[in-house]
């Protein structure tokens, strides 16, 4: 479940105020509104990179308001993608179960998986710095899927990619459903007919059903 009472953030003349909505466990919802309303903003909070002025963030069963980032569980895709470019795509892909100590052969086998799903299979030697936008995003969605986190945050994960590999990947979010609790913000209404099963606007500082 993904939770949030009241969440107030103000940074510079840009403020929300009072921002409440409720998406259930297992649900993928998909976050439209206009550019500048706020959507990055919103999961920037979420996941821990701004501190709110007020209101309640929940998490699963947890209030993670105050918490840091590391610790809420959560897979966060921005829209720069934010890989580390010093890795190739494979330490990229492995980097999240490398922390967390996970035997090596299941991480090679994640790493394959997540590959083969996503159309990295032939980059997995590539160092990142060298990859188009559209590939970048690509691994930036592996890299948090590999640890199975419950909730994830996506920030126009499609916005990069090509046609071809838009229909791939939306197969792979389409897997989400009933296994993670999703938010994806996104201006493309074809987006939201595909993925959600719940809708959301934001409108005006609101979030309102789409």
């Amino acid at each position: 479940m993904i939770a949030v009472d009241g969440l107030s953030i103000r940074q510079g003349e840009f403020a929300l105020r009072e921002v409440r909505f409720t998406i259930f466990t297992g649900s993928y919802a998909v976050l439209t509104g206009q550019t500048g309303c706020g959507k990055t903003t919103l999961l920037e909070c979420l996941v821990g990179l701004r501190t709110p002025s007020g209101g309640r963030i929940t998490l699963g069963e947890r209030d993670v308001t105050t918490l840091p980032p590391a610790t809420r569980n959560v897979g966060y895709v921005p829209q720069d993608a934010g890989i580390f470019t010093h890795m190739t795509v494979g330490e990229n892909l492995a980097f999240a179960l490398t922390v967390r100590k996970i035997r090596r052969a299941e991480v090679a086998e994640r790493v394959a998986e997540l590959a083969d799903q996503l159309g990295l299979t032939h980059l997995l030697r590539r160092k990142a710095v060298s990859l188009s936008g559209g590939e970048a995003q690509r691994v930036a969605l592996g890299r948090v899927l590999a640890f199975r986190p419950p909730v994830l945050l996506l920030d126009e994960p499609l916005n990069a990619v090509d046609e071809v590999t838009r229909e791939r990947v939306t197969r792979v979010l389409t897997d989400l459903r009933g296994t993670h609790t999703v938010l994806h913000v996104t201006h493309a209404a074809v987006e939201a007919e595909r993925l959600a099963n719940q809708t959301l606007h934001f409108d005006g500082g609101v979030v309102r059903p789409g």
